[in-house]
């Protein structure tokens, strides 16, 4: 991507809002990038620590994926990057600061909600969403330090790698989290788990689940839990997957996995071995009704589903109720709205054209724009969020006879105007404080890391209060 210069203008100023990986691999790309000019780049975080849903929406025995929190640390260590953490926008600072001091702003702040699963009964006790509950296991300093784990019989529905996150979470036995970077509070929760069946349940056949073959190896090998398939469910005659998915390599390599279990499971049943633990999976299941009792969770009613010949399925009538005492929906994220900033509520996303933000009358407004899950909603993995910010740089850069112009471009004056708030910010020395300080509480128990989760904590190490 090469950046032409723009009249005489020598150095571009820009705040990107959100410093997770969005936020961050748009920052790299535009340095990295071909151009005739400077560029000062401020990133804003509402959490005292950078990297987004790497930090807080990856499980903690999940250390592959959390890998590039290095790669993401590389480039805020560059020198290039400022950051502004602990920094909330639409509280303490304004749109309106970032025209009075930058040429456009990025928006790359995610998509941290849960999606919503419209049947009866969802709303009822013991009912959670996934995203709260990943929010909790992964230390979020904004969501409460205790979690009710009370049922010995869980459902989660979803056929994605969050929803394998969750259940392998809660399905796990707490001493096999140790050596991760769990926070304590979140392994004197799970430790007191009664947990003894999980049931996962997918709408559609084994051969459209949304996971990698990476996490469903993993959630077979966890300790003590028993995988436990129905074999109707892979008796279903199903044209359409056979021809069309039969080639797809992920498809073939979760299609032997599951086989295996089958094969297991028989085994077991003949041995009558049994772990303390199971996990079942049920496909051709979709949610009709959250079965209440006294305003709890009690059980969930499934209509069986079957194909349509098109990838699709299609109800047959026929009704089940699963027992348990909790249920969890993994049914996808959804975006925040954000101070004077168009939202689309029934998509969850700013409004944008290739990342350009869009006004209610679908005109593009100068200088803004969105990056990441916020503008195209939660779907792929994290590698995908770098061909999205070069899709936004590219109009960026495209757009820049129409880029604001800063009425204070001094560096210095984005600290003053949050030390004039009272805004206690932190930076990426903070950050490197606060890391040092979460390795050495895992140090001292033997543990790679052991995560501080109340906010003024973080804040107060990061600052060196």
């Amino acid at each position: 991507m090469r950046m032409e210069k723009t009249g005489n203008m020598s150095k571009m100023r820009l705040a990107i809002v959100g410093a997770g990986p969005a936020g961050i691999y748009a920052a790299d790309l535009l340095l990295k990038a071909e151009r005739d000019f400077e560029v000062e780049i401020d990133l804003f975080e509402q959490l005292p620590a950078p990297y987004g849903l790497v930090r807080y929406g990856v499980s903690p025995d999940h250390p592959r994926i959390k890998g590039i929190i290095n790669a993401l640390r590389d480039v805020l260590d560059s020198g290039t990057i400022r950051y502004f953490g602990n920094v909330h926008y639409g509280r303490d600072i304004s749109l309106d600061d970032l025209k009075r001091h930058y040429h456009a702003v990025i928006f790359s702040t995610g998509a941290i909600r849960d999606a919503d699963l419209d049947i009866p009964g969802i709303d009822a006790a013991g009912s959670y969403g996934a995203a709260d509950f990943v929010s909790w296991f992964d230390g979020h300093p904004d969501v409460p330090r205790t979690w009710p784990l009370e049922a010995s019989s869980v459902g989660v529905v979803g056929n994605g790698n969050v929803a394998l996150d969750i259940s392998r979470m809660l399905i796990k036995h707490a001493d096999d989290l140790l050596p991760t970077e769990i926070p304590e509070n979140v392994y004197a929760g799970l430790k007191e788990n009664p947990i003894e069946e999980l049931h996962l349940f997918g709408r559609r056949g084994p051969k459209y689940v949304k996971f990698t073959p990476l996490e469903l190896r993993e959630l077979g090998e966890v300790r003590d839990v028993d995988m436990v398939l129905e074999e109707r469910d892979f008796d279903v005659d199903d044209a359409y997957a056979d021809e069309t998915l039969a080639k797809n390599k992920q498809v073939l390599v979760m299609s032997r996995v599951m086989n295996k279990w089958l094969e297991e499971q028989r085994e077991r049943e003949a041995s009558g071995d049994r772990a303390s633990r199971r996990l079942h999976m049920h496909f051709w299941s979709k949610p009709v009704e959250v079965v209440v009792e006294d305003g709890r969770v009690a059980g969930l009613k499934i209509e069986r589903t079957a194909p349509d010949g098109n990838g699709g399925v299609i109800d047959t009538g026929v009704f089940e109720v699963v027992p348990m005492q909790s249920l969890y929906r993994a049914v996808g994220y959804f975006g925040s709205p954000l101070d004077e900033i168009p939202f689309d509520d029934a998509k969850g996303v700013i409004p944008n054209a290739q990342g350009r933000v869009l006004d209610l009358e679908g005109e593009q407004i100068p200088g803004v724009y969105a990056t990441g899950w916020i503008k195209r909603g939660p779907v792929g993995l994290i590698g995908h969020t770098k061909s999205d910010a070069m899709e936004t740089l590219e109009c960026l850069m495209e757009d820049r006879d129409s880029w604001w112009t800063p009425e204070v471009a001094d560096a210095e004056a984005i600290p003053d105007l949050l030390h004039s708030r009272d805004v206690p910010y932190t930076t990426i020395e903070g950050w490197h404080r606060l890391d040092a300080h979460e390795l050495s509480l895992g140090a001292a128990e033997g543990r790679t890391r052991i995560k501080v989760v109340p906010r003024d904590e973080m804040t107060r190490v990061s600052r060196a209060e």
